[in-house]
């Protein structure tokens, strides 16, 4: 017969030693940068492209899931033409790789929105009130955070969509009854609810987007990934660099990745009680 685990020993078998280990690697590497001139040089150097990495992640994330949440009430809409545009948005968007998106926005989609605001500002510009927009004053950065922004939201669209379902229906129909409206009931019944269901796939595609905002070095934005290639290239020193790369994006990510968890348990521990 099957001997029940006590809570305590659940604990104690799920303690996170993965997180020891990590921990520990992470001090060796931290004392190695303190103490070695040589990773000392490399980190400072790197570190110059924190800032726009975390701003980058953050301002994307936020816009990517403002478009991704409208995407997802608009795939519930009672209208067929709203489904189908917001269904076809987002099965496009997952099928495009991000690279590839990037590209194409920076090279194809910004000379084109460039071309599109002087067409039809040439009265204006023809008037002296406007002065011809340019491509290079569309800058890099916009261009990526753009790229990133398209991406993520097809992908936080099928998790809000999915955690909007999960919601009971017989919930819905009782917020009817009692007369709340459309965003009333939305705000107060469903997205409360739906939070349980969206927030561990949401955290991932947050971590994910901190990961992937390393792409936008290939457009020449002085992320962290940006500077480790310009110090390698011209130091020859490629193990040091990109094992502080490499642990710059590991603090920054499993971070996140406690952080969400804490979250995480102070929501279960709410809804228990």
């Amino acid at each position: 017969m099957k001997q029940e685990t006590s809570p305590r020993q659940a604990v104690k078998a799920d303690f996170p030693w993965w997180l020891v280990v990590a921990t520990a690697i992470a001090i060796a590497l931290g004392l190695a940068i303190l103490f070695n001139p040589l990773y000392g040089q490399v980190f400072s150097t790197v570190a110059q492209g924190i800032w726009i990495t975390v701003w980058v992640s953050l301002v994307a994330f936020f816009l990517a899931s403002i478009l991704g949440l409208v995407l997802a009430i608009m795939s519930r809409s009672e209208y067929i033409a709203v489904r189908q545009i917001a269904r076809f948005y987002v099965e496009i968007m997952r099928g495009v790789p991000l690279l590839v998106l990037l590209f194409y926005i920076a090279f194809v989609g910004a000379p084109a929105t460039v071309y599109f605001w002087n067409f039809i500002t040439q009265p204006l510009q023809n008037a002296g009130i406007l002065e011809p927009l340019l491509v290079r004053d569309f800058s890099l950065l916009w261009r990526a955070i753009i790229a990133l922004v398209l991406a993520y939201s097809a992908f936080l669209a099928e998790i809000f969509r999915a955690g909007i379902q999960s919601v009971d229906a017989g919930q819905i129909e009782a917020a009817k009854s009692l007369g709340l409206r459309r965003f009333p009931r939305f705000r107060l019944i469903v997205m409360p609810q739906a939070t349980r269901t969206i927030l561990p796939p949401y955290g991932n595609d947050f971590i994910a987007m901190v990961k992937d905002s390393s792409l936008v070095s290939v457009l020449g934005v002085v992320d962290i990934t940006q500077m480790g290639k310009v110090y390698a290239s011209g130091s020859f020193r490629f193990f040091e660099t990109y094992s502080v790369v490499a642990y710059i994006y590991l603090i920054l990510t499993i971070s996140l990745s406690l952080l969400l968890r804490w979250v995480e348990r102070r929501l279960d521990q709410r809804n228990r009680y």
